[in-house]
């Protein structure tokens, strides 16, 4: 028996934070050597962090990098430690992980698969190194070799797969094994998606499982730079068997997560798979040898540990916005939030979920840690609970018209004050008159609902504007936006009214999903969180915008259609690129109360409107990205603000 601990790191880095970044690293390198590990793999790109986008086209940020890496190098005595860090090689940026032995550099393995689709944008700031290939890198007087390299010491082998290297079908553990490496190591910045931890898993567990190695996954976590929401959820896996899961959603900056792994068992399966080719003739030019003066050698058994990892869709949403959110207040340095609340869906669900973030906070890092986290705040009590923190970091606002009505200003202020929050109650009603007033005077007439029907809803959401920020302003807080992703596929909302704000906490979810959550939150809470029940009088009621007067009955559905239609469109015409007629070809195939007919023109008005707003989405707040559905312009869908309006589809749909 050939027995190694392994450790995989949790981290919560923030780009360009150099002295923050590396303290968190020397942290885990500390807790790893407390925990006896031999073998530790850190995040991809911990060092600079993920998201630095252009930044990583600097060479201050090359060079500043590798300052932040002689820092780190001192601290790894007795151990070999994978950090990564952008690295420049003749005429390119390669996005890297070195490897480093007993206080020593001992190579680079840059990343040879980069992620493209969705929110990356890793090719238009690293170059993909090309397999089989090994360069020199060079600083000063010394030199590293640089590539597609294995490393070994006391005779153990292991190489690396990088995030998106294992995702590929050609993913380099295939070459690897044939060489006879014993541990991958996956340093990864894999963001949050719904199901896709369990993609993970399965990739880890297969690669552990087919090449016959110990498998090491580690992995960013928190809101690292505005819009991404890194779950965890460090891997260990060794011949198939998952023998440790870290912890996902946590509020703590590191984390390690270790097992003892038995390089011989690996071994012993490797070789009984007839079928694995085995490269016996391979040079021993891109094989480094790590030599620590002492490794690390475990004196006591770690027991096996296998976190429960399946989590229904509605916790993982709550866990994944609420630390979101934590990280977004702290890092920004704001004072807390304030919400415009309209005692509807989206509010409330906002609302509910800066008291989700107050909890989750304070069951991961205890009431003492959660107020040390938050100490830029100055004069918070550590002793203080949630209820006290609510009432320090959330003010919800009611903004009545005369088109207001008791339900929803009842259910506003129950909600508000049934989470913790500050509630305020104001009458914009005279403002809403006066600038009609002002228009119809320059205008020479009256406004009238028969004729200016979308000016005078828009004028009362605009109205709200101003109020609202100057509640912000006053707090010093980060005033949230409400729109969710249904309203933003169709343009459903008031530019500068109700999309007002600097963070957009739940534009990547639609309005059919935020339904669902707000009734799981009423019952019986979400991720850990405790309920809601005053959420039962926005439950019961319509969606509605109540812009209009009492009489015409709003309800936003009636403007629209149905939200699960709605949202299932956009699904078939944003995601999967289909045409109008195809997508009425999904449609039918499935039994529905709409008829053909009120299909046609559903799917018609969802097109005209998509490519009419355009212009809405670009100036959406920023927000987080929680499926592979988002509508963001900035990082995942982009269309043009002008085009063709799909009049020539639309015409066949028609025809057909």
């Amino acid at each position: 028996m050939r027995k190694l601990r392994l450790g995989a790191g949790i981290l919560n880095q923030t780009p360009l934070d150099w002295d923050g970044n590396a303290e968190r690293i020397e942290r885990a390198i500390v807790n790893a050597r407390t925990q006896q590990v031999g073998v530790l793999c850190l995040p991809e790109l911990c060092i600079t962090g993920y998201g630095c986008e252009d930044m990583f086209l600097s060479p201050r940020v090359w060079s500043t990098a590798w300052e932040m890496l002689q820092r780190i190098v001192p601290q790894t005595r007795g151990m070999i430690v994978a950090v990564g860090l952008p690295i420049y090689v003749t005429n390119g940026v390669y996005n890297s992980a070195c490897v480093i032995a007993d206080g020593r550099i001992a190579g680079f393995v840059p990343k040879q698969h980069l992620a493209g689709d969705g929110l990356h944008y890793e090719p238009r700031w690293f170059r993909a190194w090309p397999e089989e290939v090994v360069s020199e890198y060079s600083v000063d007087d010394e030199s590293w070799q640089i590539g597609d390299l294995i490393f070994e010491f006391s005779g153990v082998r292991f190489g690396f797969e990088i995030c998106e290297d294992a995702w590929v079908a050609g993913r380099p553990g295939n070459r690897m094994v044939e060489r006879g490496v014993d541990i991958i190591l996956n340093p990864s910045a894999s963001h949050f998606a719904f199901g896709k931890h369990e993609v993970r898993q399965r990739f880890v567990l297969e690669g552990s499982r087919s090449f016959g190695v110990s498998y090491v996954y580690a992995n960013l976590v928190g809101n690292e730079a505005g819009r991404a929401v890194y779950d965890g959820g460090a891997l260990i896996a060794t011949a198939g068997d998952l023998v440790a899961a870290g912890p996902r959603f946590e509020f703590a900056d590191v984390d390690v997560v270790v097992a003892d792994v038995d390089v011989d068992l690996t071994r012993t399966r490797r070789s009984s798979v007839h079928s694995m080719r085995a490269d016996v003739c391979e040079s021993m030019d891109d094989r480094i040898a790590c030599i620590p003066g002492e490794i690390c050698v475990p004196d006591t058994q770690i027991e096996s540990c296998m976190a429960d990892v399946t989590t229904v869709r509605i916790d993982e949403f709550t866990q994944a916005i609420a630390l979101a959110l934590f990280d977004y207040l702290r890092k920004s340095r704001s004072k807390g939030f304030v919400v415009s609340m309209s005692g509807g869906a989206d509010s409330s669900a906002t609302a509910c979920l800066v008291r989700c973030m107050v909890e989750r906070g304070l069951q991961s890092l205890g009431a003492g840690g959660f107020a040390a986290a938050l100490g830029y705040l100055g004069g918070t009590d550590k002793t203080m609970g949630s209820e006290q923190w609510m009432a320090e970091l959330f003010t919800g606002i009611y903004q009545a018209t005369r088109n207001s009505s008791d339900v929803t200003l009842r259910a506003a202020s129950a909600v508000t004050c049934a989470i913790g929050g500050v509630w305020h109650e104001l009458d914009v009603d005279p403002i809403v008159e006066s600038y009609k007033s002002v228009v119809q005077e320059a205008i020479g007439r009256e406004l009238s609902w028969e004729n200016d029907d979308v000016t005078l809803q828009n004028i009362q959401a605009r109205t709200r504007s101003p109020s609202v920020w100057m509640f912000a302003n006053l707090n010093n807080a980060l005033l949230l936006s409400t729109s969710n992703r249904s309203e933003a596929a169709v343009g459903y909302a008031t530019m500068d009214g109700d999309t007002s704000g600097g963070l957009s906490p739940i534009a990547g979810i639609d309005k059919a999903f935020l339904c669902q959550w707000l009734r799981a939150m009423e019952t019986h809470g979400a991720g850990g969180c405790s309920p809601v029940p005053a959420l039962s009088l926005v439950n019961e009621q319509k969606p509605t915008a109540e812009l209009r007067p009492s009489a015409s009955h709003q309800t936003d559905e009636s403007d629209l259609m149905p939200y699960p239609l709605l949202d299932e469109i956009e699904c078939l015409a944003i995601r999967d690129k289909l045409s109008p007629c195809e997508i009425l070809t999904k449609l039918v195939e499935k039994p529905r109360e709409e008829n053909r007919s009120e299909l046609i023109v559903y799917i018609q008005k969802f097109f005209e409107l998509w490519c009419r707003n355009q212009w809405k989405r670009e100036r959406y707040a920023p927000s987080f990205h929680v499926d592979d559905k988002n509508l963001d312009p900035r990082t995942w869908c982009r269309f043009p603000i002008l085009s063709g309006g799909y009049q020539r589809e639309l015409a066949q749909l028609h025809s057909g």
